[in-house]
């Protein structure tokens, strides 16, 4: 685990070489980009990372502004901020070629905002359980960051989550109140700069992955239609979980959609 200085922020980082790097050239860039709130880096180096590292790709895991152990300013948290702190990351990081983007919940719209303003460093967008950052969107996140904000201040909100789920995830929940009581964060993603509704800014091939019982799996036709280039999967009985709880399937479909690209590319 390490920290490194990039652009404004100190962010906490975890890179996965390749286990046996590839003989025909350099192995694949994969960037992981976690959810919001009560998301990590670990949600990856515990399930995708390193099995995709034993696949032959080179991984980056990187915590979020104000996530994990990354540095947690009081403001500046749009959209667009965490979209710079990605190209400050992959240029501290020295990667030149274009990269693989998988984001999960949050991390998808912060993937598809990269893709949209960096088209040229971006190989492939994978979007699991997430959605650009388009006008819905913005009503999407203002509604989840109020609710978060009004709702884990209240003594009796955490004493419920304790009483139903334990004592740690009450915990977790108190420190997600503090970060969005102490911080600018739930007035500043609804103030994003947003994307084009018809997506044409996303020029990057594009492989959505959602639960079948996710609201958000309603998507597809749009996607599949707005895209130039869109791969869909749904899931059957899985909600907004996927990563968690189909993590096998997750990892052999986008390991599939990454070396397929990148074979691409290579010819």
């Amino acid at each position: 685990m390490s920290r490194i200085l990039a652009g404004e922020l100190k962010m906490h980082v975890q890179r996965m070489k390749p286990e046996v790097p590839p003989e025909d050239g350099p192995a694949p860039i994969v960037v992981f980009i976690h959810g919001l709130l009560i998301d990590s880096l670990a949600s990856y180096y515990f399930s995708l990372g390193p099995a995709f590292s034993a696949a032959g790709l080179d991984v980056i895991m990187y915590d979020l502004r104000g996530h994990g152990r990354t540095e947690r300013p009081e403001s500046g948290y749009r959209l667009e901020q965490f979209v710079s702190d990605l190209d400050a990351l992959l240029r501290e990081l020295d990667v030149t070629e274009p990269v693989h983007l998988v984001g999960n919940s949050f991390g998808a719209s912060v993937a598809f905002g990269y893709a949209a303003t960096h088209p040229e460093r971006v190989a492939t967008v994978t979007c699991i359980e997430g959605e650009p950052p388009v006008e819905s969107w913005i009503s999407n996140m203002k509604y989840v960051l109020d609710r978060a904000k009004t709702e884990l201040a209240q003594r009796e909100t955490l004493a419920w989550f304790a009483a139903e789920h334990g004592q740690h995830l009450a915990r977790v929940f108190e420190s997600v109140g503090q970060f969005v009581q102490l911080t600018t964060i739930a007035e500043d993603i609804p103030a994003s700069a947003r994307i084009e509704q018809d997506l044409s800014a996303v020029t990057c091939p594009v492989f959505a992955i959602f639960g079948g019982e996710s609201e958000l799996a309603e998507q597809v036709p749009w996607l599949e239609s707005s895209l130039a280039s869109c791969r869909t999967v749904v899931i059957p009985d899985q909600g907004h979980s996927v990563l968690v709880q189909k993590t096998a399937q997750t990892t052999e479909l986008i390991v599939d959609w990454v070396r397929e690209h990148a074979l691409v590319k290579a010819h």
